[in-house]
């Protein structure tokens, strides 16, 4: 008996403290707030824009950024590296003096070679004097044929070392320009790969790497039936004067970019192992958003835009007359407007008829509003949901 007692006793204290928690719980939460703010009056509901977005057909790839040019700096001399005079990751241009190896060595067989033609040169006149003297004399008899070859060998012989001296100068010269190491293109330059100090050779060795940064090229692969469906467009498109197709580019941080394409084209064969054709487009980059290696999704339409109205799903509400979805003032009224709906397009869907693109329309607390019922409303971004 007494036992009986004791388990009542327990069920009864643990249904108290489950009411007492459960209207704690009601009170306390944001829910329990909201459902209580509506009972006694307005009911609050959350609200979005609509967007206007274009929903022209679009296909859709995945890209691989690329350098149109690229440079790998090498010596082309052996000897000290003088003198580095560029900022690692800077913005070359094409003709910057970038790397000077030691030019005493280089200067000092210059004018070696110099001195080499100027006595070269002396020979030759020396030489060529000689020559005319004695084909004078021969022609009068007074030199015999033996001493005038000798001498037209000699202005020969003079000549072709006039011509070796200056070949060795001129190489002398290459040399000399070849310790000084500028840029063959425009572009940004990576890490010093060799400092000041180090010996280099005329070898494989890199001293540093240039690549183009705008223009940039994008490449991505696509079936043969994509490619003649693109050439086709192209061509159609070309008739109407208008030879652009409409591209978007979709950085890794979510950015568009829309109608940056300068031009492209494909390769000359297919890959037989994926059935595709790598097909190459060169984008303006001036602001230096895409980086090569970076992948990017590239996305290549018709050129027509099609502009429509977007309404987020969650703002669609069916009865037994069709769709509709409720939107609110400028003096917070809540009004149900029946709409026509189109394609869906990821969390939205095209309104085609009964809505107007300033309007708001509530996503959340529906179930509460009554058609012409004041509400309190807050507005969200698309942003916000998505995060």
């Amino acid at each position: 008996m007494i036992r009986n007692r004791v388990i009542i006793k327990n069920v009864v204290i643990f249904g108290l403290c489950a009411y007492f928690g459960w209207f704690l719980k009601g009170r306390l939460t944001p829910s329990g707030a909201m459902m209580g703010a509506g009972a006694r009056g307005e009911p609050y509901v959350l609200i979005q824009e609509l967007e206007t977005r274009n929903i022209a057909p679009k296909k859709s790839f995945i890209g691989h950024v690329e350098a149109i040019k690229s440079v790998n700096l090498q010596p082309q001399v052996t000897g000290y590296v003088e003198k580095v005079l560029f900022q690692e990751g800077s913005l070359v241009q094409e003709g910057d003096l970038l790397f000077v190896i030691e030019q005493k060595r280089y200067l000092a067989n210059v004018e070696l070679r110099q001195a080499e033609l100027d006595s070269a040169k002396a020979n030759l006149v020396r030489a060529e004097r000689d020559f005319r003297r004695q084909s004078s004399l021969s022609k009068q008899n007074y030199a015999s044929k033996a001493t005038l070859d000798n001498a037209e060998s000699d202005y020969l012989q003079a000549k072709a070392a006039v011509a070796q001296a200056q070949a060795n100068l001129d190489l002398a010269k290459i040399d000399l320009d070849y310790t000084e190491i500028k840029a063959p293109i425009t572009g940004y330059i990576g890490k010093a790969l060799v400092t000041e100090g180090n010996y280099v050779g005329s070898t494989t060795q890199n001293l540093a790497r240039i690549v183009q940064m705008d223009p940039i090229r994008v490449a991505f692969s696509i079936t043969d039936k994509d490619l003649l469906n693109m050439r086709e467009t192209y061509k159609t498109h070309k008739k109407n004067e208008d030879p652009k197709l409409k591209t978007e580019l979709v950085l890794p941080n979510g950015r568009v970019l829309e109608n940056h394409l300068r031009s492209r084209f494909s390769d000359n064969e297919i890959n037989t192992d994926t059935a595709t054709i790598a097909v190459y487009t060169e984008y303006s980059n001036q602001e230096n958003l895409l980086t090569p290696g970076n992948y990017v999704n590239i996305r290549i339409g018709s050129g027509e835009d099609k502009m429509a109205l977007l309404v987020p799903q969650a703002a669609i509400a069916q009865d037994s007359n069709g769709s509709y979805v409720v939107t609110v003032n400028d003096e917070n009224i809540a009004e149900q407007k029946r709409v026509i709906l189109g394609d869906i397009i990821g969390t939205q869907q095209v309104v085609l008829e009964g809505l107007n693109p300033e309007d708001k329309v509530i996503i959340q607390g529906l179930q509460k509003v009554s058609n012409g019922q004041k509400v309190k409303a807050s507005l969200v971004k698309e942003e916000s949901i998505e995060e």
